[in-house]
């Protein structure tokens, strides 16, 4: 015979925090090779220049999809050798998060569980077009965040400073 809960156990029960990975894919890869075939007569080292960015959207209550997005662009001169962009997605479920854990958590920790596989998938689309190997390097996802909201607090301040100062 089941053992019936008390209201505080049924309540503990429901409170436990839910922080699950439900599917990890690429959303988006593209690989652009502009000035090929001439370009592959350079034997100059090739500049590379990456990009990084992080974006979460919300897909029902306690679902969020969060995606990191990588744009290679490497050049040779002023000449585009290749440009690859890759966005790499998860789909999270997070209920029972207190609110100020919301963030940093779809902000850093999310990104840093889905970024292995972008930095795969860029590398692979790489090297399958008989290209120079590019791995892209670690990324710290808590200095991003942390200068995303330094970023966005000093807007903020700019824009209630500025706010009264428009209205005279």
């Amino acid at each position: 015979m089941a053992e019936a809960q008390t209201p505080a156990q049924d309540q503990n029960t429901q409170a436990a925090p839910v922080f699950n990975l439900q599917r990890v894919y690429l959303k988006d890869l593209s690989l652009e090779l502009p000035n090929a075939p001439q370009i592959f007569l350079e034997n100059e080292q090739p500049q590379v220049e990456v990009q990084l960015n992080v974006g979460v959207t919300r897909l029902a209550e306690t679902v969020f999809e969060a995606t990191v997005t990588a744009t290679v662009t490497t050049k040779i001169k002023d000449q585009v050798l290749y440009l690859v962009e890759g966005k790499q997605a998860g789909i999270f479920e997070l209920s029972n998060i207190p609110a100020e854990q919301m963030d940093p958590l779809l902000g850093i920790v999310c990104p840093n569980m889905i970024y292995p596989y972008l930095r795969a998938n860029v590398a692979d689309a790489i090297t399958r077009a008989s290209l120079p190997p590019v791995h892209l390097a670690e990324v710290n996802f808590q200095a991003m965040y942390e200068q995303r909201l330094a970023e966005y607090q000093q807007s903020q301040a700019a824009a209630n400073g500025a706010a009264p100062a428009a209205q005279h």
